[in-house]
Protein backbone atom coordinates (compact mmCIF):
# COMPACT_ATOMS: atom_id res chain seq x y z
CA UNK A 1 0.00 0.00 0.00
CA UNK A 2 3.19 2.57 1.02
CA UNK A 3 4.56 1.71 -2.93
CA UNK A 4 1.28 2.71 -4.42
CA UNK A 5 0.24 5.68 -2.21
CA UNK A 6 3.96 6.71 -3.34
CA UNK A 7 3.80 6.29 -6.50
CA UNK A 8 0.62 8.06 -6.22
CA UNK A 9 2.05 10.85 -4.65
CA UNK A 10 5.31 10.81 -6.90
CA UNK A 11 2.39 11.36 -10.43
CA UNK A 12 0.46 14.07 -8.47
CA UNK A 13 3.40 16.45 -8.09
CA UNK A 14 5.51 15.63 -10.75
CA UNK A 15 2.62 16.31 -13.06
CA UNK A 16 1.71 19.81 -11.21
CA UNK A 17 5.74 20.31 -12.58
CA UNK A 18 4.60 19.88 -15.65
CA UNK A 19 2.19 22.81 -15.25
CA UNK A 20 4.65 24.95 -14.16
CA UNK A 21 2.78 24.35 -10.44
CA UNK A 22 3.90 22.93 -6.88
CA UNK A 23 1.40 21.52 -4.53
CA UNK A 24 1.34 24.61 -2.40
CA UNK A 25 1.35 27.16 -5.35
CA UNK A 26 4.61 28.21 -5.12
CA UNK A 27 6.70 29.45 -8.14
CA UNK A 28 9.61 27.12 -8.62
CA UNK A 29 12.01 29.41 -7.04
CA UNK A 30 10.50 30.60 -4.08
CA UNK A 31 10.75 30.61 -0.41
CA UNK A 32 7.84 29.79 1.80
CA UNK A 33 7.35 32.81 4.38
CA UNK A 34 10.15 32.53 7.51
CA UNK A 35 9.98 33.52 11.03
CA UNK A 36 12.72 34.01 13.08
CA UNK A 37 13.07 34.86 16.69
CA UNK A 38 15.69 34.87 19.21
CA UNK A 39 16.01 34.95 22.83
CA UNK A 40 13.62 32.29 23.00
CA UNK A 41 15.47 29.44 25.72
CA UNK A 42 16.43 31.71 28.70
CA UNK A 43 18.83 29.33 30.51
CA UNK A 44 20.85 28.63 26.67
CA UNK A 45 23.57 31.03 25.78
CA UNK A 46 22.11 31.84 22.53
CA UNK A 47 18.81 30.70 21.10
CA UNK A 48 16.58 30.88 17.93
CA UNK A 49 13.45 29.38 16.69
CA UNK A 50 12.42 29.24 13.05
CA UNK A 51 9.42 28.60 11.19
CA UNK A 52 9.99 27.81 7.44
CA UNK A 53 6.40 27.30 5.85
CA UNK A 54 5.29 24.80 8.57
CA UNK A 55 8.88 23.22 9.65
CA UNK A 56 9.59 24.54 13.28
CA UNK A 57 12.75 23.86 14.98
CA UNK A 58 14.92 25.18 18.03
CA UNK A 59 18.37 26.20 18.24
CA UNK A 60 20.10 26.63 21.26
CA UNK A 61 23.47 27.08 22.33
CA UNK A 62 25.26 26.18 25.22
CA UNK A 63 28.94 27.54 26.02
CA UNK A 64 31.26 25.88 28.44
CA UNK A 65 35.02 25.22 29.02
CA UNK A 66 36.66 22.42 27.46
CA UNK A 67 40.36 21.20 26.34
CA UNK A 68 41.09 21.80 22.21
CA UNK A 69 41.55 19.08 19.74
CA UNK A 70 45.43 17.90 19.91
CA UNK A 71 45.36 19.26 15.95
CA UNK A 72 44.06 22.82 16.82
CA UNK A 73 45.26 23.51 20.42
CA UNK A 74 44.82 27.23 19.63
CA UNK A 75 40.91 27.53 18.70
CA UNK A 76 37.53 27.03 20.27
CA UNK A 77 35.35 23.37 19.51
CA UNK A 78 32.04 23.48 17.83
CA UNK A 79 29.88 20.22 17.96
CA UNK A 80 26.48 20.32 16.59
CA UNK A 81 23.77 18.15 17.08
CA UNK A 82 20.18 17.62 15.57
CA UNK A 83 17.28 15.84 17.08
CA UNK A 84 14.43 14.62 14.90
CA UNK A 85 11.54 14.47 18.13
CA UNK A 86 8.80 11.91 17.21
CA UNK A 87 6.60 14.47 17.77
CA UNK A 88 7.86 16.33 15.05
CA UNK A 89 6.70 13.40 12.20
CA UNK A 90 4.81 10.09 12.22
CA UNK A 91 8.29 8.84 10.61
CA UNK A 92 10.23 10.28 13.25
CA UNK A 93 11.42 7.36 15.72
CA UNK A 94 12.48 7.83 19.71
CA UNK A 95 16.49 6.30 20.26
CA UNK A 96 19.61 7.04 18.89
CA UNK A 97 20.28 9.61 15.48
CA UNK A 98 19.16 8.27 12.68
CA UNK A 99 21.59 8.91 9.44
CA UNK A 100 19.74 11.63 8.25
CA UNK A 101 19.34 13.55 11.51
CA UNK A 102 23.45 13.03 11.20
CA UNK A 103 23.94 14.12 7.96
CA UNK A 104 22.14 17.18 8.68
CA UNK A 105 24.08 17.92 11.60
CA UNK A 106 26.93 17.08 9.60
CA UNK A 107 26.13 20.25 7.23
CA UNK A 108 24.88 22.79 9.56
CA UNK A 109 28.16 21.73 11.36
CA UNK A 110 30.39 22.49 8.14
CA UNK A 111 28.23 25.62 6.88
CA UNK A 112 29.27 27.40 10.15
CA UNK A 113 32.89 25.74 10.06
CA UNK A 114 33.44 26.30 7.03
CA UNK A 115 32.52 29.75 6.65
CA UNK A 116 34.82 31.04 8.92
CA UNK A 117 31.29 32.38 10.74
CA UNK A 118 33.08 32.20 14.26
CA UNK A 119 36.51 33.78 15.20
CA UNK A 120 37.40 30.17 16.77
CA UNK A 121 41.28 31.91 18.07
CA UNK A 122 39.05 34.24 20.58
CA UNK A 123 37.85 31.19 22.13
CA UNK A 124 41.11 29.80 22.88
CA UNK A 125 42.26 30.64 27.11
CA UNK A 126 44.80 28.49 26.88
CA UNK A 127 46.31 26.98 24.30
CA UNK A 128 46.91 23.18 24.42
CA UNK A 129 45.28 23.59 27.66
CA UNK A 130 41.86 25.48 27.83
CA UNK A 131 39.49 26.80 25.26
CA UNK A 132 35.14 27.28 25.31
CA UNK A 133 33.55 24.75 23.59
CA UNK A 134 30.39 25.63 21.74
CA UNK A 135 27.47 23.30 22.10
CA UNK A 136 24.66 23.95 18.89
CA UNK A 137 21.67 21.98 19.33
CA UNK A 138 18.61 21.55 17.10
CA UNK A 139 15.61 20.19 17.59
CA UNK A 140 12.44 19.96 14.65
CA UNK A 141 9.52 20.35 16.48
CA UNK A 142 7.29 19.84 12.96
CA UNK A 143 8.62 18.54 9.39
CA UNK A 144 7.09 19.64 6.43
CA UNK A 145 10.13 19.47 4.96
CA UNK A 146 13.69 21.40 4.33
CA UNK A 147 14.70 20.92 7.98
CA UNK A 148 18.39 21.33 6.84
CA UNK A 149 17.76 25.27 5.76
CA UNK A 150 16.19 26.00 9.09
CA UNK A 151 18.74 24.17 11.07
CA UNK A 152 20.93 26.43 9.19
CA UNK A 153 19.18 29.81 8.96
CA UNK A 154 18.48 29.06 13.04
CA UNK A 155 22.27 28.08 14.02
CA UNK A 156 23.89 31.16 13.03
CA UNK A 157 20.82 33.39 14.69
CA UNK A 158 21.73 31.52 18.11
CA UNK A 159 25.02 32.06 17.36
CA UNK A 160 24.58 35.73 16.95
CA UNK A 161 23.04 36.47 20.14
CA UNK A 162 25.02 34.03 22.10
CA UNK A 163 27.05 34.84 25.20
CA UNK A 164 30.15 33.41 26.36
CA UNK A 165 29.75 32.82 30.36
CA UNK A 166 33.36 33.91 31.00
CA UNK A 167 32.56 35.88 34.53
CA UNK A 168 30.31 31.99 36.49
CA UNK A 169 33.38 30.21 34.76
CA UNK A 170 36.40 33.13 36.46
CA UNK A 171 37.63 33.63 33.34
CA UNK A 172 37.03 37.57 33.37
CA UNK A 173 34.24 39.61 31.85
CA UNK A 174 31.65 37.81 29.77
CA UNK A 175 31.41 38.65 25.50
CA UNK A 176 29.53 38.20 22.92
CA UNK A 177 30.07 35.10 20.58
CA UNK A 178 32.70 35.98 18.00
CA UNK A 179 30.42 35.73 15.38
CA UNK A 180 32.33 37.70 11.84
CA UNK A 181 29.98 36.00 9.21
CA UNK A 182 26.18 34.81 8.27
CA UNK A 183 26.43 31.60 6.21
CA UNK A 184 22.98 30.51 5.01
CA UNK A 185 22.17 27.25 3.31
CA UNK A 186 19.71 27.20 0.40
CA UNK A 187 18.33 24.12 -0.98
CA UNK A 188 17.57 22.88 -3.95
CA UNK A 189 15.73 19.66 -5.56
CA UNK A 190 15.57 17.91 -9.15
CA UNK A 191 12.33 16.69 -9.93
CA UNK A 192 11.69 15.51 -13.44
CA UNK A 193 14.41 17.76 -14.70
CA UNK A 194 13.09 20.81 -12.84
CA UNK A 195 14.70 23.31 -10.20
CA UNK A 196 12.85 23.55 -7.05
CA UNK A 197 13.78 25.58 -4.26
CA UNK A 198 13.03 24.75 -0.72
CA UNK A 199 11.05 21.68 -0.78
CA UNK A 200 8.40 20.54 0.87
CA UNK A 201 8.10 17.27 2.67
CA UNK A 202 6.35 15.51 -0.34
CA UNK A 203 9.17 17.18 -2.93
CA UNK A 204 11.41 15.46 -0.76
CA UNK A 205 10.07 12.00 -1.13
CA UNK A 206 9.50 11.97 -4.66
CA UNK A 207 12.85 14.53 -6.13
CA UNK A 208 15.35 12.57 -7.43
CA UNK A 209 18.47 14.71 -6.11
CA UNK A 210 19.18 17.49 -3.94
CA UNK A 211 21.54 19.45 -3.19
CA UNK A 212 22.24 22.28 -0.50
CA UNK A 213 24.40 25.03 -1.18
CA UNK A 214 25.92 27.22 1.81
CA UNK A 215 27.17 30.92 1.07
CA UNK A 216 28.85 33.80 2.66
CA UNK A 217 27.71 37.06 2.87
CA UNK A 218 30.00 37.88 -0.33
CA UNK A 219 28.51 35.23 -2.11
CA UNK A 220 31.53 32.51 -2.25
CA UNK A 221 30.50 29.04 -1.45
CA UNK A 222 31.43 27.66 1.90
CA UNK A 223 29.79 24.26 1.66
CA UNK A 224 27.61 21.87 -0.84
CA UNK A 225 26.24 18.86 -0.22
CA UNK A 226 24.28 16.27 -2.50
CA UNK A 227 22.10 13.50 -1.81
CA UNK A 228 19.81 11.07 -3.87
CA UNK A 229 20.57 8.57 -6.36
CA UNK A 230 19.97 11.20 -8.94
CA UNK A 231 23.01 12.99 -10.86
CA UNK A 232 22.93 16.60 -11.86
CA UNK A 233 24.20 18.46 -15.09
CA UNK A 234 26.75 21.12 -14.77
CA UNK A 235 24.47 23.23 -15.99
CA UNK A 236 21.82 22.30 -13.64
CA UNK A 237 24.45 22.69 -10.57
CA UNK A 238 25.18 26.45 -11.99
CA UNK A 239 22.27 26.97 -11.95
CA UNK A 240 21.00 25.93 -8.50
CA UNK A 241 24.31 28.08 -7.06
CA UNK A 242 23.09 31.27 -8.82
CA UNK A 243 19.48 30.68 -7.13
CA UNK A 244 21.23 29.57 -4.04
CA UNK A 245 22.94 32.53 -3.76
CA UNK A 246 20.69 34.96 -4.46
CA UNK A 247 18.14 33.20 -1.94
CA UNK A 248 20.51 33.41 0.50
CA UNK A 249 21.12 36.77 0.27
CA UNK A 250 17.33 37.50 0.98
CA UNK A 251 17.19 35.49 3.37
CA UNK A 252 20.17 37.00 5.19
CA UNK A 253 18.71 40.91 4.78
CA UNK A 254 15.45 39.92 5.67
CA UNK A 255 16.50 38.10 8.64
CA UNK A 256 19.84 37.83 10.16
CA UNK A 257 20.50 41.47 9.65
CA UNK A 258 18.02 42.52 11.92
CA UNK A 259 18.81 40.60 15.01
Amino acid sequence: MSEVMSKLKKDYIYNLMLKGQREDGRAFDEIRDITLETHVIDKAEGSAKVQYGATQLLVGVKVQLGTPFPDSPDVGVIITSLELNPIASPTFESGPPRENAIEMARVTDRGIRESGAIDLKKLCITKGEEVWMVFIDVHVLNDDGNILNAASLGAIAALMTAIVPAERNGKGEDFMMPVREMPVCISVVDIGGELMVDPGRNEETVCETRISITSNQDGSICAMQKSGEGALSEEQVLQAVTIACKKAEKVREEHLLKI
